[in-house]
This record gives C-alpha cells, sequence and structure tokens, in this order.
C-alpha cells in the first residue's frame, strides 16, 4: 500500500495578595502525606489529588465592639502551604460542581527535581469551560465531569505551594465590591506526572526503526487484532488509523498530494465523493497515540462520532511555553490525563495537538481521518475538528513551524470532506455563553475558540495567524 496505507477573570489587588502567604526564599516544606515521599516517575503516570484549605481570615474582622462589624468582610482565600510531594509535571485545579465558574486568581510555586529551586509564582488560566463536552451529551452529563482551570505544564518538580484568592464574577450586581467573595466547593490541586512513555514497542521486521509493525493475519471482518504484548484497547486505538498506517505504528507517514489522494480513497473503500478528491491536501506525519504514550486504559472504551466535519476550530492549551520540543509527548500525556482523570471527560478534548517545533500529534481517539466527537470548543463539538496548538499564545507568538501544520493539517483533514479552508459554514450550537443553544451560526471553516465562545483562547497572537492560514491551507489543497 503506497505509504502504507491566559489570562484570569480581573486581577487581584497588591494590598489583598500581600496578605496571602508569600516566600521569597525556599521556604520549610511540610511534610508529605503517607505515601507521597519522593519516588522515581512511574511509567504509567499518576495523578495526586489535594485538597486545598482556607488561608489567612475568611469571616468578618471586629476590632471595635464585640460582635459589631466595622471592616468589610475579606474575599475568600484557600491554598496549600509548600510541602513536598511525589514528583509531576503538570498542575491545575478542579472542584465539585462543573456549573460553578472559579471568579478569581490561582497562583502556584513549583520545586524543581535538577535544582532544587522554586519558580516565583505563575498564574493558572482560571476560565477553562469553555473545553468542554457539549451539553445535554452523555459525556456532560456522566456524573464525573469537575470544574477544572487550564492546565499549567511546569516541568519535572516535587514540591509545590497553592494560594487562590475569590474575586466577584462578571455577572455580580453593581454594587458588589471583592468583599466577600467566595470559591467553589471542593477545590483540590492536581498534580500530573506524566510518566514514561507507553512501554509497548512494536518494531516493523523490515524497516526496523520505522517503529511500525507487519499488518497481523487475521479475519475481515473488522475484528481487533492485538499484536504480541499489545493491551486491547491499544490494539482497538490504533485499529482505527488502518489502512492509514499499519497496527500498532507509532506514527502516519506524510505524504505527497497525489499520494495522500490514493491513501484517501483506498481508506474510504470508494465512498468519498468525486468532488473531494481533487482538493485533499497532502497529509502531514502525524504521532499516533501509541507514538506519544497514551495510556488507552484511562479512555472510556469506544468511539464516538459526528456525521462529518465541517470546520476546524483553532486553539491553544493555555498550559505554557515552558517546554522543549522533546517533551511535548510528556506534556500531551499529561493534558490526557488532567482531561480524563482530573476534569473527568471521556478522552483527550482535542482531535489533534501541534507542537512548537510543528510535529502534528493523534488527540481523541476514534481515527485521524474520520469524525469524532471532540471535547474542545462547548457548543460546536459537533462537525467539527479541534486542533490545539501547546503552549499559551496571549502575548508570545506562534512559532512559525507550528503555523505551518495548523495549514497543513486543515488542508488535509478538511479536504477529506470536501470543505474550502476560506469558506464560511454554518454550525448549530449545543449551547454556551455566546450564542444560545440551538442557533444557526455562520463560522469560518477554519475558526478561532474564540469565534464560537467568548474566551481569549486561542490567545490574539495565535488568532491573528487564522487569515493567512486559511489562505495556505486552501493553497495547498490546490483551489484556485
Amino acid at each position: 500500500m503506497r505509504g502504507f496505507l491566559a489570562s484570569s477573570i480581573g486581577v487581584a489587588t497588591a494590598a489583598a495578595l500581600a496578605a496571602l502567604p508569600l516566600a521569597l526564599s525556599t521556604p520549610a516544606l511540610a511534610a508529605p502525606s503517607q505515601g507521597a515521599a519522593t519516588a522515581p516517575v512511574a511509567p504509567a503516570g499518576s495523578t495526586q489529588s489535594l485538597p486545598l484549605a482556607p488561608l489567612g481570615p475568611a469571616a468578618d474582622r471586629s476590632p471595635g465592639v464585640p460582635g459589631m462589624s466595622t471592616s468589610p468582610r475579606l474575599p475568600e482565600t484557600q491554598g496549600l502551604p509548600p510541602r513536598e510531594v511525589k514528583r509531576f509535571s503538570l498542575v491545575g485545579v478542579v472542584w465539585d460542581d462543573v456549573n460553578t465558574q472559579l471568579s478569581g486568581r490561582v497562583q502556584v510555586r513549583t520545586r524543581a527535581v535538577a535544582t532544587g529551586t522554586w519558580s516565583d509564582w505563575q498564574d493558572i488560566e482560571t476560565h477553562n469551560s469553555e473545553h468542554a463536552p457539549d451539553l445535554d451529551t452523555r459525556e456532560s452529563g456522566s456524573g464525573r465531569v469537575r470544574g477544572s482551570t487550564a492546565p499549567l505544564w511546569v516541568g519535572d518538580s516535587d514540591g509545590i505551594e497553592v494560594r487562590v484568592q475569590a474575586e466577584p464574577g462578571t455577572g455580580a450586581p453593581a454594587p458588589a465590591t471583592r468583599a466577600g467573595a467566595r470559591l467553589p466547593s471542593g477545590m483540590r490541586i492536581e498534580l500530573v506526572d506524566p510518566g514514561a512513555t507507553d512501554p509497548v514497542t512494536v518494531v516493523d521486521a523490515k524497516n526496523g526503526a520505522s517503529g511500525t509493525a507487519d499488518e497481523p493475519e487475521g479475519d475481515d471482518k473488522g475484528d481487533v487484532v492485538a499484536l504480541p504484548g499489545m493491551t486491547m484497547e491499544t490494539a482497538e486505538s490504533s485499529s482505527v488509523n488502518v489502512p492509514l498506517a499499519a497496527l500498532g505504528a507509532k506514527e502516519i507517514t506524510a505524504l505527497d498530494k497525489a499520494d495522500s489522494t490514493a491513501d484517501a480513497v483506498l481508506a474510504s473503500e470508494g465512498t468519498l465523493s468525486a468532488a473531494a478528491r481533487p482538493y485533499i491536501g497532502p497529509r502531514p506525519r502525524i504521532v499516533t497515540r501509541l507514538g506519544w504514550g497514551a495510556d488507552e486504559s484511562l479512555r472510556e472504551p469506544g468511539f464516538v462520532y459526528t456525521s462529518t466535519v465541517k470546520a476546524a476550530f483553532v486553539h491553544h492549551t493555555a498550559s505554557g511555553n515552558n517546554y522543549a520540543c522533546k517533551d511535548a509527548p510528556a506534556v500531551l500525556r499529561s493534558l490526557y490525563r488532567y482531561h480524563v482523570v482530573s476534569s473527568g471527560w471521556r478522552d483527550l478534548g482535542y482531535n489533534f495537538a501541534v507542537d512548537k517545533c510543528g510535529t502534528v500529534y493523534e488527540g481523541r481517539a476514534g481515527g485521524v481521518a474520520k469524525a469524532v466527537l471532540g471535547a474542545h470548543t462547548m457548543g460546536f463539538n459537533t462537525d467539527s475538528m479541534g486542533v490545539a496548538v501547546l503552549g499559551t499564545y496571549t502575548s508570545t507568538n506562534p512559532p512559525a513551524a507550528a503555523v505551518k501544520s495548523v495549514a497543513q493539517l486543515t488542508a488535509w483533514k478538511l479536504g477529506l470532506f470536501n470543505r474550502d479552508p476560506r469558506a464560511k459554514t454554518t454550525l448549530k450550537s449545543g449551547g454556551g455563553n455566546r450564542f444560545k443553544k440551538g442557533t444557526s451560526v455562520k463560522l469560518n471553516v477554519i475558526s478561532g475558540h474564540r469565534d464560537g465562545f467568548a474566551t481569549e483562547c486561542p490567545g490574539k497572537l495565535l488568532y491573528a495567524q487564522l487569515p493567512p492560514t486559511r489562505t495556505s491551507s486552501a493553497k495547498l489543497q490546490g483551489r484556485p
């Protein structure tokens, strides 16, 4: 077969922040909880979930007559004093009720394993509800979904300090002040260790280092057949990319436009429309879930599809830019674990991810060429795909390599469904803070997250790159 087929709502005042604990030098660490001593990285990854507790006074101060309040009640603050924990690389805060917004400022300090030094305070993007399953879907109604901040990549760490301060929500009445602002119940800090890459290693007997294997013999009824040493969950996830790549492949190879079209026709078993065939862009190299080390036992079994792909929503992960390209698989494993274990989603929210060097990664399981239902743009997950560029691009320019890969990926994937990247399309809102449920909304075929939801995502500097990306994507498809 050819190719073998970030920003927080509001900023706390300096006076209020001064009331919170701030250590300018390395603080003494609280003793870790039982079983929390530093230990080698677990191969399969892990999540530590630690409850936050009140920091400082949370009740009215009454310096005058007993029982009489003469000063306003302080906003609620919660956090975690500096403490030693098991190793982790990504952090986020979750809370019980997914329908409750965290209006406030979340900050963390972490201690690096390599140097033993503490970082400065870092802000975590608090508004993350726009990255979520659509309302009234089985995924959102599972009972496991929690409220959550965006995750933040901090690198290999073994110490944590947290502080969260409430602020009035944007919907508060005009006379409301910071006094008495409350935080959601059940807040916890999630410390995610990505672990090592998946221990399953499948090597092609002919090509050696390609990281693929010969297709196993089996019947032609679509039954999943696992290779030796491969779990059934991994085989299930890998099999939906056959014949684009062999079962057990760690990557799907890049193809030029002609070969990409031929493989797409083959994979579709002749169902690909004649109108779409001239406009399928060259397929980029895609690292599969096996390639970046996804623990397939975390996600829910099976896959959920929509009828087509009409639009691509571009995101940033708001997880920070402090990662090297070699660390991107670990960042992705951490995001995946945070979405599933901490936030309660069925799988990673995004359909694809792109790192700062331009490498494209398979996201939510179900097949890279198929219309897989994601959890990336609340209200518009149906009949769309989500592409997340790893990092934060509100005040940092996205790397040219990443922007180029977004154009290449959309040229190929949208081409499979005969979508012109320069065109408009209509999607029906599933409900959100910008469009009511049931509203028919005209959107760009390549849109930014903020086009469907009131959010800063994908960051204003990445968003500014979307117009030229549409042009580049259409050119790669060969459109006039």
